[in-house]
């Protein structure tokens, strides 16, 4: 089990987000609690990004939504954003 770091931005992104997207909210918070349990469970996605996001990762929310973030230790994760693919890459 991790415990998450919800960045600032991640707030402000989540609150736009939801407010575009109301029917995402549950599905957002099944997914977080699914990371919290297992980072690395395969319907996640999890995976390395590159290029200037290169410290960073994602997981897949949904087919157009993923949350960007950052193992700060190896059981703490710091939620930096949250978007569509064109959004948050």
């Amino acid at each position: 089990m991790i415990s998450l770091v919800w960045d600032n931005r991640f707030k402000r992104e989540l609150k736009k987000f939801i407010s575009k997207h109301p029917e995402m909210e549950s599905k957002i918070r099944d997914e977080l609690e699914v990371f919290v349990e297992n980072p690395f469970a395969p319907e996640l996605i999890n995976h390395k990004l590159s290029g200037k996001l290169r410290d960073l990762r994602a997981i897949v929310v949904d087919y157009d939504c993923r949350i960007v973030f950052k193992f700060v230790e190896k059981d703490c994760a710091l939620l930096i954003g949250i978007g569509s693919h064109d959004e948050v890459y």
